[in-house]
């Protein structure tokens, strides 16, 4: 792995099996492993409190759900200041 750099603005990269590859990417895609791991080595039954009822799910559900609607919002927020 080699660091690149193609012009002094341009986002930092590595040369993975000949291909430009940003960091962020890298650090995404090891984030996302590290998450689905988590997802996966917690497999018990959880009961979570909605305002009234009481809800018993599987632990990698609730969690599975937390890291969708956190990887939408942080979606949203990015591209929304991205525009400014």
């Amino acid at each position: 792995m080699a660091r690149n750099t193609s012009g002094p603005h341009a986002p930092p990269t590595l040369t993975v099996k000949g291909r430009n590859v940003r960091i962020r990417t890298l650090g995404a895609v090891v984030l996302a492993g590290l998450a689905i791991w988590f997802i996966a080595a917690n497999t018990g039954s959880v009961a979570i409190r909605l305002w009234i009822p009481t809800v018993t799910l599987p632990l990698w559900a609730v969690l599975a759900v937390t890291l969708v609607a956190g990887m939408v919002l942080g979606g949203y927020l990015f591209r929304r200041r991205a525009r400014r």
